[in-house]
This record gives C-alpha cells, structure tokens and sequence, in this order.
C-alpha cells in the first residue's frame, strides 16, 4: 500500500452499501479500539450486486471525495462487489491507501491447504470473476466455483419477500455438488446468514473474510507507522503513588498520575 500523508490520528473510512460492510468494522473495531472511523452505509443505491460497473465506479467515487473531506487516512471498501468492479479504477485516484476485501484476501485464502473452493457472492462479483482470477493468481492449483445469491442481500437487509431459508439450501446443495474443501462468504452481507447456513451445512466449512481483511489491515498500518495510539491522561489530588498500586485491581495504569 502506499503511505498516506495523513496523520496517525486521522480517521480510516469504511463503505459497503449497507449493513453488510458493519461485518468488517466490528472486527475492526475489537482489533483495533483506539482507531478513529468513519462508516458509510449506500442505502440508497442498496444493493450493489445488480448495479452496472460504471455506476460502482460513480458510487465510490462519490463515497470516497466524501470520506476526504473528512480527511481520512485510509479507507477500506468492505464491500466485495466493490472491490471487484470498482477498486482497479479508483485506487490511483487518492493520497490515501484503499483496502479491497477481495485483493487484500486472497493471497491468505490461497494459501490454505485447500484445492476446491466455492464462492458465494452477488452477481456483480460473480460476473467479474474477481475471486476465480486472483485465488488462482496466487495459487495456479486451486479450484475455484462461484455461485450468485442475488436475494441474500435482501434477506439481511429484511427487504422482499422470498423463503429465505429455501433460497439459502437451493444454493447450498448445488454448491455442495462441487464437493468444497471451504466455501468463501464472498459478500460482507454473507456472515449474517450463518445461523441458517449451519442448518445444512458444518459452520467450519465457512470462510468469512473479514477477520482475514483487518487483519491484513493491521499490518499494513503498522508497516506504514499508522496505528492510531490512544492517550491517556491521570491526575490525582494526592498520593499518586497509592493510587497506581490500587489501580492494578481494576486497571493496569502504566505511569505515575500528576497530581493537580
């Protein structure tokens, strides 16, 4: 990733075109708290996976001159339809790093002992091949089938009205006849389902990638110097030194308080 300009304390934006992207930045906040973020949610062009790649690529822009005028540091699309239509011609386009879910992915997953893998994904992602191409550029071997899910967006976000469950085991079994070693959540939506997943199916079977992405987050902004370091500030009126040994019950402060 390139490095940013931006200070360490500046803010890292996030976008997906709902609630999906949320999959991610809860991950990201467990691992990284001390972070300042900014999400944004697209509702109003929900869902992605139908859209035109030339309106991605207008709907991220969009997103991204926005999140710069917050004055980001970095911005991490949690979103895979994005990242396969639209990353390649917006990731030049900024002085900031952008994080796609499926590049920044895929090394780690090919590189599991894996040779079969399934992809659940929108069609958008589906039609794009994003996940066939870059498994199978880090890992020639490996292969990939990728089945769209067009009403599973829908489903998480509590729109339309079809069966979710049958919806969900129709795609299923038909992924299941390709016999995978694991099968790829491929849509940041994807991980809300997997209570119903689990009903026809071993949950370890099920990769979600967005443990996969922060992490690969986090070790490109401490590559780059751009972990965010939370301070922390403790006066007291008297006795500091009673009060840092107290403190270990309840919390480990680290140096001596200022008294004030």
């Amino acid at each position: 990733m390139v490095k940013s300009s931006m200070k360490k304390n500046a803010p890292i934006g996030f976008f997906d075109s709902g609630v999906g992207g949320l999959s991610v930045y809860s991950r990201f906040r467990k691992l990284l708290p001390s972070e300042n973020t900014i999400y944004y949610g697209d509702l109003k062009n929900l869902p992605y996976g139908n859209k035109t790649q030339e309106e991605l690529i207008g709907f991220a822009r969009n997103i991204l001159d926005f999140l710069k005028t917050k004055g980001v540091k970095a911005v991490v699309i949690a979103c895979n339809t994005s990242s396969a239509l639209a990353y390649d011609y917006i990731k030049d386009d900024y002085d900031f790093p952008i994080y796609p879910i499926i590049q920044s992915c895929a090394k780690v997953i090919a590189g599991m002992d894996i040779e079969r893998v399934g992809v659940f994904a929108t069609e958008g992602t589906v039609k794009s091949d994003a996940y066939n191409r870059e498994l199978t550029f880090y890992n020639s071997k490996v292969k990939v089938k990728s089945i769209a899910c067009p009403n599973w967006v829908s489903i998480v976000e509590g729109v339309g009205s079809v069966d979710a469950d049958s919806d969900i085991k129709n795609h299923l079994e038909e992924m299941l006849s390709f016999n995978p070693d694991k099968i790829i959540l491929g849509c940041t939506h994807y991980p809300y389902l997997i209570d119903r997943l689990t009903k026809f199916a071993p949950k370890e079977l099920f990769i979600d990638p967005a443990e996969i992405f922060v992490d690969f987050i986090k070790k490109d902004l401490e590559l780059n110097d751009k972990i965010c370091q939370a301070s922390e500030e403790f006066y007291v009126s008297a006795e500091p030194e009673k009060f840092l040994e107290n403190s270990k019950i309840f919390y480990d402060v680290k140096f001596l308080p200022q008294i004030v």
